[in-house]
């Protein structure tokens, strides 16, 4: 019997620190689950942050508006209002720049 116990010690600490060490891996795979879970909500977050986002430069373009059309003039076609635009040029009534402008707007760009 006295042999017993020195055996029965070893096998009872022997135990509590293979419990012991179950117990902290245990713990340490949940930590890391826990970490990876995070990481990949993380990640699926950013990705679709990208995609709701256009480029700045496409976001500019998007919220401006087209340039507004001149309506037709009541009994005239657009060649007769660009041959009279062209006359007042040659004529010296319109610069250069203002028949560019004013061929824009009729046209409608």
């Amino acid at each position: 019997m006295i042999r017993r116990r020195p055996l029965l010690r070893a096998a009872v600490v022997g135990g509590g620190a293979y419990a012991a060490g179950r117990h902290m891996q245990r713990r340490s795979q949940e930590a890391q689950y826990a970490e990876d879970e995070q990481n990949q909500r993380l990640a699926d977050l950013e990705a679709q942050q990208q995609y709701q986002q256009p480029p700045p430069q496409y976001q500019q373009q998007q919220y401006q508006q087209p340039p507004p059309q001149a309506p037709p003039a009541q009994g005239s076609s657009m060649l007769d209002q660009l041959n009279q635009l062209n006359e007042l040029r040659q004529q010296g009534a319109l610069t250069d720049e203002e028949f560019a402008a004013a061929k824009a707007k009729l046209l409608g760009s």
